[in-house]
């Protein structure tokens, strides 16, 4: 259960990179990598489930802000 999990949010992620903003890219890119670093350690644990959407969570948060922060800039020059 744990790794299908881990694999639905990994294609749930992969897929949204088709966005035209560098907020979703970088957003979903972030989730992906946070998803599995996330697993990877909550496994450690025995909470892969948890530690994998855990990561998810604040990857796909760090890396829409800095995809937020490229698109503003993008704009400025």
């Amino acid at each position: 259960m744990q790794k299908m999990l881990l694999i639905t949010t990994l294609v749930l992620a992969i897929g949204m990179t088709g966005c035209q903003t560098k907020t979703g890219t970088y957003g979903a890119v972030g989730a992906a990598t946070g998803a599995v670093i996330g697993g990877v350690i909550g496994h450690q644990s025995g909470k892969t489930a948890e530690g994998a959407a855990i990561g998810a969570a604040l990857g796909g948060a760090g890396g829409a802000a800095t995809g937020h922060h490229q698109d503003k800039k993008d704009k400025t020059e």
